[in-house]
């Protein structure tokens, strides 16, 4: 790839210095084994401290009570960003925002562990079948302008 086509400010912030910077963010193991950890942009930044939504979305797909799930961070005066988590419940299951927590207080540092916690009917999707976290993270937004 060369070139966004006309748009040069897409190609400036991508390409430099013949290097294509997709926003992975990858791990490489000892055997050269790469692995694509998250997504630059969706990282959320807690106090300073960074955490991946991945990580929060797949301890929750662990739940046997959680069908879809997608984590996002959303402004937070004191730290920064937060981490808000939409749940999908199992049909005929009932699952609490506390239930949630203390799921993932288990399994994931503190600073990883949702504050926040929204049972949906069903997570948005990209058109090649993603959670589309920049929609829930734009109905976030437009909730606090409110």
């Amino acid at each position: 790839m060369h070139v966004y086509w006309k748009n040069e400010t897409a190609t400036n912030d991508t390409i430099r210095d013949g290097w294509l910077y997709t926003g992975d963010i990858v791990k490489i193991d000892e055997e050269g084994f790469v692995f694509i950890l998250d997504r630059k942009k969706d990282m959320i930044i807690v106090n300073g401290l960074n955490v991946y939504p991945r990580d929060i979305d797949e301890v929750m797909f662990k739940h046997p009570k959680v069908v879809e799930v997608c984590t996002i961070g959303i402004p937070d005066e004191k730290q920064g960003e937060s981490v808000k988590t939409f749940v999908v419940v199992k049909p005929g299951e009932t699952l609490t925002a506390d239930e949630v927590i203390s799921f993932c207080r288990e399994q994931l540092a503190p600073y990883k562990v949702p504050r926040f916690v929204e049972f949906v009917d069903a997570v948005p999707r990209t058109a090649v079948g993603k959670a589309d976290r920049k929609v829930l993270k734009e109905q976030e937004l437009s909730k606090l302008k409110k």
